[in-house]
This record gives C-alpha cells, structure tokens and sequence, in this order.
C-alpha cells in the first residue's frame, strides 16, 4: 500500500529493524511483538546484529592507539 509516497510495507520493516536494534536482536522478542514467524524474526536479528558489529568495528578503528579501553591510564 503507497501512502503520500511511501510504502506502509517498509515502514512497518525499519520499526521492526530499529526494534531489533534497541532491544538486542533477540528473535524471540521480535516475534512475539510484530507476531513475525521465526525466520523472519530471525532474520531481522541477523541483520541487527551485523549493523551493531559493524558500529562497534568502526568505533574501535577511530580510537587512538593504546585507548582501546581506557583502563591503560589506571595505576
């Protein structure tokens, strides 16, 4: 369904997406709230999980050398 341009389809997908985002990609979560089968739950999770790695990836490749955890500063 086209509303103003935009479809209601994926509208309702990048909820689900920022959902499993925020919520930690637990399929079971995801399910249970959208009431999505088990493989599109899964799915939406395995996609959540590889844009949390990926922000983590590039996080860790901006900190300076020897600041990784901050903890090189403690006594």
């Amino acid at each position: 369904m086209l509303h103003q341009g935009v479809y209601l389809e994926r509208i309702r997908g990048d909820r689900v997406l920022h959902e499993a985002l925020t919520a930690g990609a637990d399929p079971l979560h995801l399910a249970l709230v959208f009431n999505l089968s088990h493989s599109a739950a899964s799915r939406y999770a395995a996609i959540a999980q590889n844009l949390l790695y990926d922000q983590i990836e590039q996080t860790a490749e901006m900190r300076p050398e020897g600041r990784a955890g901050g903890l090189d500063s403690c006594p």
